[in-house]
Parts: C-alpha cells; sequence; structure tokens
C-alpha cells in the first residue's frame, strides 16, 4: 500500500522506484467531474502500457496544468533540474536555432512523475530519441471548424482511412480528446521532417478533392470550412496529444485508441479518465500492433510531386520557421496586398473577443452578438473564427468574425475586443522597443 507521509505526500513505489506525489488530494476537475491530482495519476499507471506506447523513447514537451485544468497551462521545452537521475533526456535542436534537453519517458515512473508536475496532456515529437531527423510518424490531425458536427470529423476520418489503403498505408484513428481526431501512421525512419510534411499535405488536398464539401487543407482560417487537416503537425517542432493524454475538458476527456469499426459509431464524450480504464482493462489497447507495421511515404511523394507539377505549390509554414522555397505567401488574404498578376479578395474580419480563458473569449462573442443582431443572422457557422494562440510560454484564445455574408451597409466597424487580453502584446511591444 503506498505510504502517505504528514506532509501531504503520497509515496508510490513503481517498477522499483519511488515517485512522490505532492498534494494529492488536490483538485484538477471540479466543473462536471471531480478528480485529485492522485486520481490523475492512477488513471495513467491504469492505462500505462497504452500511453507508454505513444512516447516511449521520445522527447517529450511538457504541457503543464499547474493551476488544474481549469486554470491556464504553459509548455516547458526544458527538462526540470530537479529530476531524478533515472529519467534520461534527449537534446533537440528548433527552427530558431535553439536548443533544448528535453525529457525522455520510457516508464510508467516517469509518466507518475510527469503528471506530479501538472501534465494532464502527454505532448511527445514524432521522432524517437535515437534518431532526432527522421520522424516515424505521419500525424493527420483533423481539426474541425466552429459549428462543425461530430458527424462530419466520422466521415472525413472514414474518408482518410479509404485514401490509406488505396496508398498501401495503414492509419490508427484516435479521438483527439476534444472535437477532432487524429490518424497516425506508421512509418520507417527514412524521410527528413520537410519530406513527412510534404506527405501530409499531399493527403490533404487528396482528402479535400475527395470530398470538398466536407474537408479543407487551406491554412488559413479565413478560408476554411468543415474540417481542417493540418499538415502542418508534421513539421519540426511540432506536438500533439498523444494517446491516452487527458483533456482539460469538464468531462476530463480522454484522447482515445479506437479500431476502425468503431470510428463510425463513436462518440467522443464516451472515453473520459472514469471510463477508459474499464475499457483498456476489457479490450486492451487498439493500437497495441502500431510499430509492427511501419509504412513507406514513396507512393504519397509521388503525389505530392504530381501535385506541383500541376502547379500546387508548398503551403504556408507556422510562422516561426524561415521562409520556404516554393511556399505560398505567409500572409492571411484578408491582409495581403494586392498583386498585378493575382488578385485576392480581402476578408473583411473583425476581432471580438482575446484571452487566456476560451470560456471568457466565447462569452464576448455572444455579447458582440447581442449587439449586433442583425448582423449576427448573416454569419454563416464558419464566419467565426475561433483561434487558439501560442504565446511564449502559454496559449490564448482569439475569436474573429468574417464578415463577407453581411451587406456592407451594416457591417459594423473594428471595436475594442471584450476581453481584450492578449498575453502577448506587452511582449511584442518590448521586442519592438529593444529592436
Amino acid at each position: 500500500m503506498p505510504a502517505k507521509s504528514e506532509e501531504a505526500v503520497e509515496i508510490l513505489v513503481i517498477v522499483g522506484r519511488e515517485v512522490r506525489v505532492t498534494h494529492p488530494d488536490k483538485l484538477y476537475f471540479s466543473k462536471q467531474t471531480r478528480l485529485s491530482k492522485l486520481d490523475l495519476v492512477r488513471y495513467y499507471l491504469a492505462v500505462a502500457p497504452g500511453a507508454l506506447a505513444g512516447i516511449r523513447n521520445r522527447p517529450i514537451v511538457l504541457k503543464r496544468f499547474v493551476h488544474g485544468a481549469e486554470g491556464e497551462a504553459f509548455y516547458q521545452k526544458r527538462a526540470p533540474g530537479d529530476r531524478p537521475t533515472w529519467l534520461r533526456t534527449a537534446t533537440l535542436s528548433f527552427p530558431s536555432g535553439r536548443t533544448a534537453e528535453e525529457l525522455v519517458v520510457d516508464d510508467a515512473a516517469g509518466l507518475a512523475w510527469i503528471v506530479n508536475l501538472g501534465c494532464l496532456e502527454l505532448h511527445p515529437h514524432a521522432v524517437r530519441a535515437t534518431d532526432l531527423d527522421h520522424p516515424d510518424e505521419l500525424r493527420v490531425d483533423l481539426d474541425p471548424g466552429p459549428g462543425v458536427g461530430w458527424e462530419d470529423v466520422r466521415r472525413v476520418a472514414l474518408e482518410v482511412k479509404a485514401f490509406l489503403d488505396e496508398m498501401g498505408l495503414r492509419g490508427w484513428p484516435k479521438t483527439s480528446g476534444s472535437r477532432g481526431m487524429h490518424v497516425n501512421v506508421r512509418i520507417e525512419p527514412r524521410w527528413s521532417f520537410e519530406l513527412v510534411r510534404r506527405a501530409a499535405l499531399a493527403l490533404s488536398r487528396a482528402i479535400e478533392r475527395r470530398a470538398p464539401a466536407l474537408a479543407t487543407s487551406k491554412w488559413w482560417k479565413e478560408e476554411r470550412h468543415g474540417v481542417f487537416l493540418d499538415y502542418n503537425q508534421n513539421a519540426k517542432d511540432r506536438t500533439t496529444a498523444s494517446a491516452y493524454s487527458v483533456r482539460p475538458l469538464p468531462d476530463a476527456r480522454v484522447s482515445t485508441p479506437l479500431s476502425w469499426e468503431e470510428v463510425a459509431e463513436c462518440e467522443p464524450g464516451d472515453f473520459t479518465v472514469l471510463t477508459v480504464p474499464d475499457r483498456f482493462a476489457r479490450i486492451g489497447d487498439p493500437h497495441a500492433g502500431m510499430d509492427a507495421e511501419p509504412n513507406t511515404l514513396e507512393r504519397l511523394l509521388e503525389l505530392a510531386a504530381r501535385d506541383e507539377a500541376a502547379g500546387l505549390g508548398d503551403a504556408p509554414w507556422p510562422p516561426h520557421f524561415r521562409k520556404m522555397e516554393g511556399e505560398s505567401p505567409r500572409v492571411a488574404p484578408s491582409r495581403a496586398k494586392s498583386a498585378p498578376k493575382k488578385q485576392r479578395t480581402k476578408m473583411p474580419l473583425v476581432t471580438v473577443s482575446n484571452s487566456p480563458d476560451k470560456d471568457a473569449a466565447l462569452a464576448g462573442l455572444e455579447r458582440w452578438k447581442s449587439r449586433h443582431v442583425e448582423v449576427a443572422g448573416y454569419l454563416a457557422i464558419d464566419d467565426v473564427l475561433v483561434d487558439s494562440m501560442r504565446g511564449r510560454f502559454s496559449t490564448w484564445t482569439r475569436i474573429r468574425v468574417n464578415l463577407r455574408n453581411v451587406p456592407e451597409a451594416i457591417r459594423p466597424e473594428q471595436e475594442t475586443p471584450d476581453p481584450d487580453d492578449d498575453p502577448t502584446r506587452e511582449w511584442r511591444r518590448r521586442s519592438r522597443k529593444n529592436a
């Protein structure tokens, strides 16, 4: 039995190692369900074989919710200096030119140790610590736009499966733990990050052609509709929540591996911290065989070459990457200057709220709609752009409205966002001052 000290520290012995769980009774979820830090540690231990399969021998970014799931999280790339001697690290280099020594978690003791730091989600890189330059996973991230239903996400996922089958590839689906779905393809570690991303872009464009009413590969949110296939999740330095990650939703939802037979009928709310351990004990890990079937990217890269020959150049990269050869303009169409050879339509966008608290930002959107009732009646589902912005150490939410469907005579001017709490504003001001 675990021994509990007088200082409210739970001592767990896991695979022969002692792990201290500090403040074990601290609530991490308190709204729809109540879960303590110790509850979360026990959850991860219950699904440890599956969770470790997604992170073992991979550098991992720590996304820490030190104030619980309802508080603001921050990303920590560098391994804590006071880590146990039995936890190893790997040194990664990033597009910025910087390096970071990141943790590598290989066993259940390490898993419990990072959960004690407040890591609800697990964010591994797509490479193994033994080869940091060649990903062994192609990640298909299905990200539904505002108002897009789960049924459409499932339909796009099944379209991805059909396409992968035609390419001779095997995909492994899982819920994202939020509104989307992930399909991971285990690949041979032979290709660079740039080529894996190129293959993912070709896949995204292929799905858009097959299901144009449902799917999009467009990077700029103002151009999207339906479910976005985020090819840039395959760029170096990008991470996504891996299998069995707990997500900071009120019901403590989990990113859950599925079989393809489950996809058509599954509901994301069925998979939570309270239900997944029983499921895991009953059926095991549906992705247990993933490492046994590495795939080749040759046919996807051939498709990418055909796209380029047909005039489809590279698509925009994330903003912190250097400008790539053949990349289309890295500026939103609504902010681009008109070019004499190719006219662009400027989108009439207004920003309605900025906040580290997504609920507060969404409440600001509702207040904006109540002030502009007539305008709100013209808005389509994909006219509301909910942007999850990544700052230096945390995330925040920006909500914009595209007024393209609103008659010009009644389009409101840009107002001061409500709320207007952009946590990066002061940092950007100092950066400009010091430039």
